[in-house]
């Protein structure tokens, strides 16, 4: 079963183990956080930060969890005017299983529910189909291209977000 929980300072040391499992992973598809992300202490102060941003409610950071264990990450960023933007990661072992597929259709009922939101708008890589894929399965439109992190990359929307169970 797959659960979306908010992030909280006591996900830090999973978190920090989950991203530097999926390091290379990640690495093929968008752009890398740096060597300083992934250190004890520069992993702490980037965690600090995001709780921070969370805390004022500009962003709602998430960790999704399967059967306990930590898989991914599912955020809201720049939160504002009943719009923001939405990131994930899911890890390797998770992946091709449709565990990126149900976890943004469940962010995206979690954002109309929990946070207001109307609409939310993503970017992925030009070399990233899955999330590509992952986007379109749950009612994004492809508006604009774009760059992410430098590399050259799609700009997708969704509107009209709706809380009610089953729809993507």
């Amino acid at each position: 079963m797959l659960t979306l929980e908010r992030l909280r300072a006591d996900h830090a040391d999973a978190l920090l183990a989950f991203e530097r499992e999926n390091r290379a992973y990640f690495a093929r598809t968008v752009p890398d956080r740096g060597d300083d992300y992934f250190t004890p202490a520069g992993f702490a102060e980037r965690h600090r930060a995001l709780l921070a941003e969370q805390h004022a409610r500009v962003c709602h950071f998430h960790v999704l969890l399967e059967d306990e264990a930590l898989v991914g990450r599912v955020n809201l960023m720049d939160a504002a005017d009943g719009s923001a933007e939405l990131g994930y990661r899911i890890g390797e072992r998770a992946s091709g299983r449709g565990v990126a597929t149900a976890a943004v259709a469940q962010m995206c009922r979690l954002a109309a529910a929990e946070y207001g939101l109307t609409s939310l708008t993503a970017r992925t890589t030009l070399d990233n189909p899955a999330s590509m894929k992952v986007l379109t399965r749950n009612g994004f439109t492809r508006v604009e291209n774009t760059t992410v992190g430098g590399r050259p990359g799609i700009r997708y929307v969704r509107e009209h977000l709706t809380a009610a169970p089953g729809t993507p």
